[in-house]
């Protein structure tokens, strides 16, 4: 959500416009897979409290981050936004493995859960999705993540101590990949 309301503060956007944006960055990745999953009501709706705090949160920072304060809060949020990678990867695996989905599946729908909310705050304000477009081992590390989960859960422990594990996991290579300023490979067309 905070990532979402900084991208909106740099584009100028009102109160509006700010709280749709980090609404949008916030449960679009979970919205998203619970329209996969055909899943009602949609996470949001059935902890509706979540829309009290992102309102909250909207109203307050507008009158707390100037743009001065903005490339510092962004980098403030970096390594509570990494504990936000692990945990929404870990929650969209789960439910998809409620719903039986295939590991591939599963795993795909931990990605969207923890990454496609970014993407939408992206294209909402006019911006190629930093998921696509910044060669940072997000995505990938998310995969991993799931993965790893799925395979803690399935064949060696119980699945509260395979999350555990697997959050440890991704928020620790999350932390470094930022620590180390980690890229992946670009690919470019031939001219």
């Amino acid at each position: 959500a905070t990532s979402g309301l900084i991208a909106a503060l740099r584009k100028k956007l009102d109160l509006v416009g700010v709280s749709i944006v980090a609404g949008l960055t916030a449960f679009g990745g979970g919205t998203l897979r619970d329209i996969l999953l055909d899943r009602r009501p949609f996470f949001w709706v059935e902890y509706s409290y979540w829309l009290w705090v992102i309102i909250g949160l909207t109203i307050v920072s507008i009158w707390f981050i100037k743009n001065k304060h903005l490339v510092y809060t962004e980098k403030m949020i970096q390594l509570p936004d990494a504990m936000g990678l692990a945990l929404a990867t870990i929650l969209g695996t789960q439910i998809a493995l409620q719903f039986d989905m295939p590991v591939i599946v599963a795993i795909l729908l931990g990605v969207i859960s923890a990454t496609f909310g970014g993407a939408l705050r992206d294209i909402v304000c006019g911006e190629i999705p930093q998921l696509f477009s910044d060669n940072r081992p997000y995505a990938v590390i998310a995969f991993a993540g799931s993965g790893l989960y799925i395979f803690l859960s399935i064949y060696l422990l119980d699945s509260s101590a395979a999350s555990v594990i697997s959050f440890v996991f991704i928020f620790t290579i999350r932390a470094i990949a930022l620590y180390k300023d980690w890229h992946l490979p670009s690919f470019r067309a031939q001219k």
